[in-house]
């Protein structure tokens, strides 16, 4: 696959099936950018579980830390990879051990790893390196665009009014 370029279809198709998201690297610390990616997903609906060795047994935004991937309780649809390029490759390995396999590894923004993603794929799983699941959620939501920001998505969809407050759904 083609990793410099992805359709905005293979995009939302992952965004609509996951539910489950394992986020390695995820921050405590609430100005870091793996936090704002865990309570955002984790306002959508998914189920969002941070992995991180140093904040294992305790909460993040109220989700239960594990050390590992392999410490988790329950299937995993998405591994979302907040480390560096290096360290994707072992992510990856490790994500291979899980049983059920994922179903897509997710690299975020300037993590790019072409060999840990050919060994993903050639496990049958999704690849996506160098984007923001938040990111991409909201664009293709139209969130993104509430602050300004040209989505390069345009509809002619009126949003759906919900209770509460007002919030886009990929599914618009």
């Amino acid at each position: 696959m083609n990793h410099d370029r992805y359709e905005d279809a293979y995009i939302r198709t992952i965004l609509d099936e996951m539910k489950s998201i394992a986020i390695v690297g995820a921050s405590a610390n609430q100005v870091r950018p793996s936090f704002f990616v865990l309570k955002y997903m984790l306002s959508k609906g998914y189920d969002v579980i941070p992995v991180n060795p140093g904040q294992a047994g305790k909460e993040i935004a109220g989700a239960m830390t594990f050390a590992t991937l392999a410490d988790i309780d329950r299937p995993v649809d998405m591994v979302d990879v907040f480390r560096n390029s290096d360290a994707a490759l072992g992510v990856v390995q490790d994500a291979l051990l899980l049983d059920p396999l994922p179903k897509v590894i997710w690299m975020q923004l300037q993590v790019r790893n072409d060999a840990a993603a050919k060994l993903a794929e050639a496990k049958g799983i999704k690849v996506v390196m160098n984007r923001c699941p938040k990111i991409e959620y909201a664009r293709l939501c139209g969130e993104i665009g509430w602050a300004g920001v040209a989505s390069n998505v345009i509809s002619s969809k009126k949003p759906k009014l919900r209770s509460g407050f007002q919030r886009f759904d990929i599914k618009n």
